[in-house]
């Protein structure tokens, strides 16, 4: 029998802790539909020239193993893409404060998921700075002693937080006007705050002996006409990657075409990168578990732990089934928030997944993350991980009916339906 999934209507609310920061005022966005949750139906096994051939044992049709074609070119692929989102790694209630607890393992289990599970005592800290609590500068023997670690090709793009949005929500960068002496003055601001946490990041990144290279976007060529991407320069990511270095690019005030100046989010940054590099996944790290069917500080908030995303962008919710849910989608922004928030991610993400990438979203510095940065939900159907998988519409139900049915998954790109030899109830 053949499985194919039919859909129903569902609207759900899609929020994230990182929205709702202290001292702004949340405004609500115009709903949204999402579809619903796919549930299979038997279908009559039509013929091999109407495109449902009979596909050997095991093998999942409409997914692919293979990543798409990179754009750019790279010595080796692109293994991850990860975001460190803004809420996550600074204090949101403190402007212009870091939020170390949460930094340094994050910084640490990257530096795990690069270094095939090598730790960070194996790695000679980078960050020669001279302050309280950086080790001296290491002697040469040091280096010759240690093992050159094959560490994995990575991007990190991270959010701005408390860092950046004060300045340009005060000063309406976002909004352009570069005539305007207060929006100027704003353009110049908003760029110390957020360049000053970057540098902050390649720090702590490089204290894991990780060697990060920071890449502000306005420096780097990118630019919006209209406050959509117009350029965006890859070279300089392609050159660092492929001498070895971790590029870190943020969310930033950028030059725009028509109206002057606004500002680029490391949301619509990723998405750009992903285009171009075609990584094997991307992996949002955030301040909460994933994504809700309403804000995730209501005690009734279920965790969306996988969404499919239909080829003409539409989205559905795989997993959990929810059920006689008619909600409309309120996604809420915080006053001082210019890049859109959850909003943004979620739109980006879907996107992404378009393009045949698995996009994970989980919280920063738990089990859940580290899996997710590992690759270990690849093409994987895994109960027991907490965090929101988004992945193409055709894969998602192919690895789903592979997990249920206990075969081996083998992903081609023939884009023809899945025939198994018995039912599932997915």
């Amino acid at each position: 029998m053949i499985f194919e999934p039919s859909f129903t209507r569902l609207t759900v609310v899609i929020s994230s802790a990182e929205t709702h920061k202290k001292g702004g005022i949340p405004r609500t966005r115009a709903p949204t539909s999402l579809a619903s949750t796919p549930h299979p139906r038997p279908l009559l096994s039509s013929s091999p020239e109407k495109g449902t051939a009979m596909e050997d044992e095991g093998e999942i049709p409409g997914a692919s193993s293979q990543r798409p074609p990179q754009i750019a070119t790279l010595h080796r692929p692109l293994r991850c893409i990860v975001k460190l989102g803004g809420a996550a790694v600074t204090c949101k209630h403190e402007i212009e404060q870091i939020d170390e607890e949460n930094l340094g393992p994050v910084c640490s289990q990257l530096r795990q998921a690069m270094g095939a599970g090598a730790s960070s005592a194996e790695a000679l800290g980078m960050d020669w700075s001279r302050r309280p609590g950086i080790a001296g500068i290491p002697s040469v023997v040091e280096f010759d002693e240690r093992a050159v670690l094959n560490l994995e090709s990575v991007i990190v793009v991270h959010g701005a937080g408390s860092f950046g949005h004060f300045q340009a929500s005060r000063s309406g960068v976002h909004k352009g006007g570069l005539d305007m002496p207060i929006v100027k003055a704003g353009f110049v601001a908003t760029r110390i705050s957020v360049t000053s946490l970057n540098l902050e990041i390649v720090r702590a990144l490089a204290r894991e002996g990780i060697p990060a290279v920071g890449m502000p976007p306005f420096p780097c060529g990118w630019s919006t006409c209209n406050r959509n991407v117009a350029s965006a320069e890859v070279s300089p990511v392609t050159d660092a990657l492929n001498a070895g270095f971790v590029p870190v690019l943020h969310g930033d005030a950028v030059l725009d075409n028509v109206q002057g100046c606004t500002i680029l989010s490391g949301d619509v940054i990723i998405r750009h990168l992903a285009q171009q590099l075609r990584p094997e996944y991307v992996v949002f790290l955030t301040d909460v578990l994933g994504v809700y069917d309403r804000p995730p500080t209501d005690p009734d908030a279920v965790l969306l732990r996988e969404i499919a995303v239909q080829e003409d962008g539409s989205w559905s919710v795989v997993k959990p089934v929810i059920q006689q849910m008619k909600k409309e989608v309120e996604i809420t922004v915080a006053a001082h928030d210019t890049t859109g928030g959850m909003e943004t991610k979620i739109s980006e993400a879907a996107t992404i997944a378009r393009l045949g990438i698995n996009v994970f979203i989980t919280k920063v510095g738990t089990s859940h993350s580290l899996r997710a940065l590992k690759g270990e939900l690849v093409n994987e159907c895994i109960d027991d991980w907490l965090g929101t998988a988004i992945r193409p519409a055709r894969w998602a139900f192919s690895i789903r009916v592979a997990y249920v049915l206990q075969k081996p998954l083998n992903l081609n790109r023939a884009g023809k339906s899945l025939t198994v030899a018995a039912t599932a109830n997915l």
